[in-house]
């Protein structure tokens, strides 16, 4: 019989950060996975959730892929010799060809590459970064309508189930 694997009570979330304002902001319309490069004590800072994604975004610089904004802070026991910038750019790792589609996408008008969220996958960090078009303002508000007459009709068949039992 097999077993499913289950979280532990005490276990920690593999979601390290994520960025609700691009949702918000952006359409994504693709997305895609890639791992960072990063230094030794950000990685202890990113274990302790000392990070802020909101404002960061990707671009292709020389055929490579570097994240922008990023906000690591830095390891409060580590020496001034050892410590890193806050908000340095980091180069993603990607393959060739997803480098080349996010260039040539990123160059349309109106589209941009925004990180959406970072987690952890084994023992290595990993970001998701999507191909976005931005909203305007009555798209945002199209969608905010949309998600309460959805909210308003879940409540209604929750409502009629009651009253059916």
């Amino acid at each position: 019989m097999a077993t499913k694997n289950k979280k532990k009570k005490g276990a920690p979330s593999p979601d390290i950060a994520t960025n609700k304002k691009a949702r918000r902001d952006y359409t994504i319309e693709d997305s895609f996975e890639a791992g960072i490069e990063l230094k030794g004590t950000e990685v202890k800072s990113i274990r302790d959730k000392k990070v802020n994604i909101a404002d960061s975004f990707a671009r292709i610089e020389k055929n490579q892929c570097w994240l922008y904004g990023l906000d690591i802070q830095p390891w409060q026991t580590a020496g001034p010799w050892f410590q890193h910038e806050a908000k340095r750019p980091r180069r993603l790792l990607l393959h060739k060809k997803e480098i080349l589609k996010l260039a040539v996408a990123s160059q349309t008008k109106g589209y941009s590459i925004v990180c959406t969220k970072m987690y952890w996958k084994g023992n290595k960090v990993k970001v998701a970064i999507g191909l976005a078009k931005g909203k305007n303002h009555v798209d945002q508000r199209q969608d905010l309508k949309g998600r309460v007459e959805l909210m308003e009709a879940k409540r209604e068949m929750a409502r009629f189930n009651r009253r059916g039992e």
